[in-house]
């Protein structure tokens, strides 16, 4: 299919862009990376009035540490995440995660904050974003407001930006030297959207659990900690005996639902496996 016909519009200033937004209203559509619009706008998923392209506003790329938060700039491309010394060093979650978002083609267009926002629940960075305690930075006409990435997103590809705003930055919590983190994902092939993958940050008290936070994707809805899962865990000693106890937890955290080819069943279960793998994993660098 083609997309249906629109207007197209490059602002040069961040100030501009606002405008643009409040003006058209709902029928205005932010085009970033534009990996995942894009395919929309061909099947008609998206049929805004007017496309704002934002990538020439350069004000909102780039990497740094500030404090105990890296900030990562909306427009920052996933190949530049993979590339930071800063995200290697201080948010190795984050690390691990950007190898496993699409392939090189996309990560070299493909946007930080383009991520967060389009919100699939299939997708790496939300988990992330949430598990690691980001707070997002949204911007518009009437100024600026921060966001807790776990009320970020809100639904099914839902997220709490309102109309004319913008994500113009992320910050995100070091990772403190107690922690672990785990990720994993599941899917056909690699960097093909996933059937069940987890991301999170661990504590451990010699090869005990002291603290866990967990979120889940891509047999969820949207990116949200898995409080039953992160909970049932503290205390528990590793290596973990069975998959079998966590699929009952995980059966009150997610309702993922049946797939051509995939039952709701068998992702629980590969989430439980994946998450009992990852875990047992930990108890290697664990301290006696």
């Amino acid at each position: 299919m083609k997309p249906s016909l629109f207007r197209y519009a490059k602002p040069a200033s961040l100030d501009e862009t606002f405008d643009l937004l409040a003006h058209h209203g709902r029928g205005a559509t932010v085009l970033a990376g534009g990996q995942s619009l894009l395919a929309g706008l061909g099947m008609r998923l998206a049929s805004p009035d007017v496309l704002v392209d934002i990538n020439g506003l350069k004000a909102l790329g780039g990497i740094s540490l500030q404090g105990e938060e890296v900030v990562i700039g909306a427009l920052t491309r996933h190949a530049e995440v993979l590339a930071s010394p800063i995200v290697a060093r201080h948010l190795p979650l984050v690390a691990e995660a950007i190898t496993h978002v699409g392939h090189i083609g996309i990560r070299n267009r493909g946007t930080f904050g383009g991520s967060l926002a389009y919100a699939d629940p299939a997708a790496e960075l939300p988990a992330c974003a949430v598990a690691q305690g980001a707070t997002l930075v949204l911007g518009g006409r009437a100024g600026r407001r921060r966001v807790a990435a776990e009320a970020f997103f809100t639904g099914m590809m839902e997220t709490a930006l309102q109309t004319g705003e913008l994500i113009l930055e992320i910050r995100l919590p070091v990772q403190r030297p107690t922690q672990k983190h785990v990720f994993a994902e599941l899917s056909r092939r690699h960097g093909d959207f996933a059937l069940a993958g987890v991301a999170g940050l661990v504590s451990l008290e010699g090869h005990r659990i002291a603290e866990a936070r967990l979120v889940y994707f891509g047999c969820v809805t949207h990116a949200e900690i898995a409080r039953g899962m992160s909970a049932a865990l503290v205390g528990q000693a590793l290596p973990l005996p069975s998959a079998d106890a966590l699929v009952e937890v995980l059966r009150r955290d997610l309702s993922p639902g049946d797939v051509p080819g995939m039952r709701a069943e068998t992702k629980l279960q590969l989430a439980a496996v994946i998450t009992r793998r990852k875990l047992n994993s930990l108890q290697e660098t664990a301290t006696p």
